[in-house]
């Protein structure tokens, strides 16, 4: 079986700085915009897979905060992953605790050191790495890509290789 998961912050919205108007973190949150791509990546991928989740690391208000951003711009329809498949967890480290018991098959992150505490992944993708993430990548056996339509392209090319499972 083929299961995808993927982060929130950085993968799914956009990453912006504390101060700017549209941050996550600041009083019109849900103006945060999505990475470019991520509705149509996900809503093309999804089917493929089967099962998909959201898995997050964050604060309880944060994680409010990530529910309402979703439903405000309505991802469980344009994506296919339903708010039945969102898992948070309060530190980095217990992400892989979580992929271990989704059986989780595929993962994207934009944090190289959460993909190499996810040893029970065998796919994983690191999505727009930050500068000094770089050095490192292929020895923790993660692909790089820079945005979801790279990403989209690279996964559709994976599972058509290998339709079995992947």
């Amino acid at each position: 079986m083929r299961r995808l998961g993927v982060d929130v912050g950085g993968v799914i919205i956009e990453r912006t700085a504390g101060d700017d108007d549209t941050s996550f973190f600041g009083p019109d949150y849900l103006r945060t915009p999505p990475l470019a791509g991520v509705f149509e990546a996900l809503a093309a991928l999804v089917p493929r897979f089967d099962e998909a989740y959201v898995v997050s690391k964050c604060t309880e208000p944060t994680e409010e905060r990530t529910r309402q951003w979703l439903a405000h711009h309505d991802f469980h329809t344009r994506t296919g992953i339903g708010p039945d498949r969102l898992y948070f967890c309060r530190t980095r480290p217990e992400k892989g605790p979580i992929a271990a018991r989704l059986g989780l098959t595929h993962f994207v992150d934009d944090r190289l050191d959460v993909l190499t505490c996810l040893d029970t992944v065998p796919h994983r993708y690191l999505l727009g790495a930050r500068e000094g993430e770089v050095t490192g990548v292929e020895q923790a056996g993660v692909h790089r890509v820079e945005s979801w339509p790279e990403l989209a392209a690279t996964l559709a090319a994976q599972l058509a290789a290998d339709p079995t499972g992947g």
